[in-house]
């Protein structure tokens, strides 16, 4: 990574929809210079997809939380089980495997209050290998949109 490529990622994260010339004018390159290195950024896994970003009110989904799950007991069917059905439930909107004292971190977004209780009660707590769950609600959510690469030692 050199700092032209950190230049491509931070122009594509703050506007993924740029075309291939707009990207090039903006840094100074040939466009054909530009797309050989977007092309590389992506084939070496660095950019990894294009996302739209959604306002989670316009759609019906105001109120959020992160919900910290313990399961047990611990192994990789369990862990891997947990996942896959948390990412399975409309609700979610990320799930993250933790270490310490709490297994997992689960982000969702639900129209009210009640249907996140119903969500809780109805599904996630009938799971056998859930033993506990904490929910935080989510008050605002920021986020960085643009993160550069960490520097060379």
């Amino acid at each position: 990574m050199d700092e032209l490529d950190s230049a491509i990622l931070r122009e594509l994260q703050a506007d993924a929809r740029l075309t291939n010339r707009e990207l090039a004018a903006r840094l100074g390159l040939a466009p054909s210079s530009c797309l050989v290195r977007t092309r590389a950024l992506r084939e070496r896994g660095v950019l990894t997809g294009f996302h739209g970003q959604v306002d989670l009110a316009k759609i019906g989904r105001s109120v959020q939380a992160l919900i910290a799950f313990t399961v047990r007991p611990l192994s990789r069917d369990v862990i891997r089980g947990f996942q896959t059905f948390a990412l399975q439930q409309p609700e979610v909107i990320a799930v993250f495997v933790l270490g310490g004292s709490d297994d997992f971190l689960v982000h969702v977004a639900v129209p009210t209050i009640s249907d996140m209780h119903a969500m809780l009660v109805d599904r996630f707590s009938k799971r056998r290998e859930v033993v506990g769950f904490r929910t935080s609600i989510v008050y605002e959510h920021v986020r960085q949109l643009s993160i550069d690469p960490a520097p060379a030692d």
